[in-house]
């Protein structure tokens, strides 16, 4: 058994690489970051003796998922789970030099994760079994000024992997989505004292906690997993304030 992961070097991809090891899959981790890739595999391999993969890959460019899947099967495998973890963040009001940067969030989190569940489901469509796990966020029901890409971008990846579920469920492929409300990683780029300040206040989950849920749910072929007490409470509230008072917050946080 084989578990491919994208963003598989750090934060919660090494943490679902860590929680698959332990149920015996070998593993294929995928990043643009060669120096955590490699530290990632030798941790692996010294904790687990399961087989560690890596692929050094830039994810945020149109071709990436094609380029990936001819690579897995010139290496002569298909892997029995991927999860598209990979993704990247930033706050602020979007302008004109951030074309590149928007397009780049784009290209990973919709062109890449949706080239990837088409290529990659189609084999284990044809091979009969199979899982998909599609990292969202709690985001997707937060259209908001500041992550106007991001939560757009996550929105997508909520509705497609759910439509796409009830597609590939008849031929025993699972596709489930995960949305994470906020995970002490290094993604939101918090100083350590904040981030464990919100990690002890239960504001802020750690990856163990998060890969956890969302692997149990992938494994029972649960469609979407919200996990967490935040994910009930807080889109709700946001969801209440008016207009006017979220463009006063947003010009006092800009």
């Amino acid at each position: 058994m084989t578990a491919l992961i994208t963003g598989g070097s750090s934060g919660m991809g090494m943490e679902y690489a860590r929680q698959l090891a332990g149920r015996g899959y070998d593993l294929v981790l995928v990043s643009n970051r060669q120096d955590e890739l490699n530290a990632a595999a030798e941790s692996l391999r010294a904790q687990f003796p399961v087989g560690v993969r890596t692929r050094f890959q830039d994810l945020a460019v149109p071709d990436a998922a094609d380029s990936l899947f001819e690579w897995c099967r010139a290496e002569g495998f298909l892997p029995d789970v991927v999860i598209n973890n990979a993704g990247m963040f930033f706050f602020k009001e979007l302008l004109p030099e951030d074309l590149d940067k928007a397009q780049a969030m784009v290209n990973l989190h919709v062109v890449t994760v949706t080239r990837m569940c088409l290529l990659f489901g189609n084999a284990m469509k044809q091979r009969g079994s199979g899982y998909i796990l599609n990292v969202s966020s709690m985001a997707a029901r937060i259209p908001a000024p500041g992550i106007t890409i991001y939560s757009a971008t996550k929105a997508y990846l909520k509705s497609f992997g759910r439509s796409l579920s009830y597609e590939l469920k008849p031929y025993g492929v699972g596709v489930t989505t995960v949305c994470p409300a906020a995970i002490a990683t290094p993604l939101y780029r918090l100083s350590e004292e904040k981030m464990r300040l919100g990690v002890q206040l239960g504001l802020i989950k750690t990856p163990q906690w998060l890969v956890k849920r969302a692997l149990r749910a992938m494994f029972r072929r649960r469609r979407v997993v919200s996990p967490g007490f935040m994910n009930v409470w807080l889109p709700s509230l946001i969801a209440l304030l008016p207009g006017p008072l979220v463009a006063f917050l947003w010009k006092k946080l800009k």
